[in-house]
This record gives structure tokens, C-alpha cells and sequence, in this order.
């Protein structure tokens, strides 16, 4: 199994190539969200953090303390409204950012942290049916593509192209076309 259909708390412990180690965090991520573990002390409630999640800024920070926890940029930007942070079982804060672009591995979570080297990262396996619409018609098209430039038949786009000069020839019947070029 990949590490993002886990449960979070079995995946918070499994950095791989999509996550670091840091001194006071760890990370992990798939190609939507980031999640960030952040050790605190056992009891601490969520009136003693002060945590802070911009678009591009996070920081989480023990109010009986005065050094942050992780204060910083974020590597990418992140949709702010849909990430959230908890704390689970009273000594662990989880913050799940949200990314901006989720088509991109991010090096680090906080800029200038610890950074992963993206080309070994194994993508979590996807089914078409998890795919919004618009995505999913994307890839079936790249895949009929594939398909049809495999068996050296035409790309869905010189298909469409043949089938606009077929209408084209069709309501002209008296126009040459002999000495037309296609490109």
C-alpha cells in the first residue's frame, strides 16, 4: 500500500522519498496536500498553539514558548480555506495543507528546510474513476493518443482535423479539392 491511503496516524510515521525529518517536524505528502507532524508536549490543547496558515506562510508556535515550532514560507502556495490542523492525542499537532498546484512535488515543506530529491518519489496509484471530469477526459484522450501513435494510426486531434475537411468536402461537392495540403 502508498503511504497516502493510509490512515493519517499510520502515515504520519512513514517518511519516504515524499517527506522529510526535520529537528522540530516531520513531513510527508501526495501530490495534493502536505502533511506536517509536529511533536508537542503530552496534553497540550489547541488554546495553548497559536497556529497560523497563509497561502504561503506557516507557523505554529507553543504560546508558553517563545521560539515557533516551524515559522516560515511554504515551498508552494496552498489553498488556505481547505487546510486545517489538529491535535491528536494530546502530543501531536497534524497540519494538512492543501496545495495550489497539485500536479507538483514540493522539495521541502518550509523553504529553505531540508530538501528531497522529487525524481524518486513513487506517485500513489490512481484510478480514473477518482479523477474530477474534465481530468479524467484529459487523460483518456492522452491515453487513445498513446494508443493510436503506438499502432500508427491518427492522434484524436488529426481525427478531428480529418473529419472538419470531410464536412467541409461534403457541403462543396463541386470545389477541388485535389491540390489541397494538409499540415
Amino acid at each position: 500500500r502508498d503511504s497516502a491511503s493510509l490512515p493519517r496516524k499510520q502515515r504520519r510515521h512513514n517518511m519516504s522519498a515524499s517527506g522529510a525529518s526535520e529537528d522540530n517536524y516531520s513531513w510527508i505528502q501526495t501530490l495534493s496536500e502536505v502533511t506536517i507532524n509536529v511533536p508537542v508536549p503530552a496534553g497540550t490543547r489547541g488554546r495553548d498553539l497559536d497556529v497560523k496558515i497563509t497561502q504561503d506562510h506557516l507557523t505554529v508556535k507553543l504560546k508558553s514558548q517563545p521560539t515557533p515550532l516551524i515559522d516560515g514560507d511554504v515551498h508552494a502556495r496552498i489553498k488556505k480555506g481547505d487546510s486545517t490542523w489538529q491535535i491528536e492525542d494530546g502530543n501531536l499537532v497534524v497540519i494538512e495543507l492543501a496545495k495550489v498546484n497539485d500536479m507538483e512535488w514540493w522539495k521541502c515543506a518550509i523553504k529553505g528546510h531540508k530538501e528531497v530529491d522529487t525524481t524518486k518519489i513513487t506517485p500513489e496509484n490512481s484510478k480514473l474513476s477518482d479523477l474530477d471530469g474534465e481530468t479524467r477526459a484529459m487523460v483518456e484522450k492522452m491515453m487513445f493518443d498513446q494508443r493510436q501513435k503506438a499502432a500508427g494510426l491518427p492522434s484524436s486531434d488529426d481525427l478531428q482535423k480529418q473529419e472538419a475537411i470531410k464536412k467541409i468536402m461534403e457541403q462543396n461537392p463541386g470545389m477541388d479539392f485535389s491540390q489541397m495540403k494538409m499540415s
